[in-house]
């Protein structure tokens, strides 16, 4: 029998916190799944809580300190790899958002766009983002001068004017564009 799983990270692209990945394994079809990206955040909450409900899921976390030593790549494809792994299910095939795939035992297929194409993809899509987002809302409370609960890492103007008063903090990408060092 066929166990497809699907795997996407979020976080690529923030200046701060973790890159995470999810491995989502439906156990049953789930309307309305599509990338993360397109979907209001209320809505995102909603099939998230569904996916978790009605899959087999996993997570997969880099820090930013692993991130600066082994770059947003390899550090993306060890957080997906992270997450296949902990699936409590173990797929036959991984379907990957990209061109890329984590060095892995297992037969896998990278889909360019599959995020939006291929449900489990996209289920993990969904969660790796909801978890990530509330991660970074959670870091709001020690670091509340970058404003993570509305940029969620990311290089807003605000962030950006941040940076340049107040220099990095504890949590961010050192090695990015964009951080400044005080």
């Amino acid at each position: 029998m066929k166990i497809i799983a699907g795997t996407d990270e979020v976080g690529r692209g923030s200046l701060a916190g973790p890159v995470v990945a999810a491995a989502v394994i439906l156990k049953k079809k789930i309307n309305n799944l599509a990338d993360s990206k397109i979907i209001s955040p209320k809505k995102r909450i909603e099939l998230a809580k569904l996916i978790l409900q009605n899959s087999y899921y996993a997570y997969g976390i880099v820090s930013n300190q692993k991130i600066d030593e082994i770059n947003i790549l390899n550090a993306s494809l060890l957080a997906m790899k992270r997450a296949i792994l902990k699936l409590p299910v173990k797929p036959t095939e991984v379907l990957i958002d990209g061109i890329h795939k984590p060095d892995l035992e297992i037969s896998m297929k990278p889909i360019i766009g599959g995020d939006s194409t291929e449900d489990a993809i996209s289920a993990a899509s969904i969660i790796a983002k909801v978890f990530r987002d509330d991660l970074m809302i959670s870091y709001e409370k020690e670091y509340p001068e970058y404003k993570f609960k509305k940029n969620k890492g990311y290089g807003t103007k605000d962030h950006l004017q941040a940076l340049r008063v107040y220099g990095s903090c504890e949590i961010h990408r050192k090695t990015f564009k964009g951080v400044l060092t005080k």
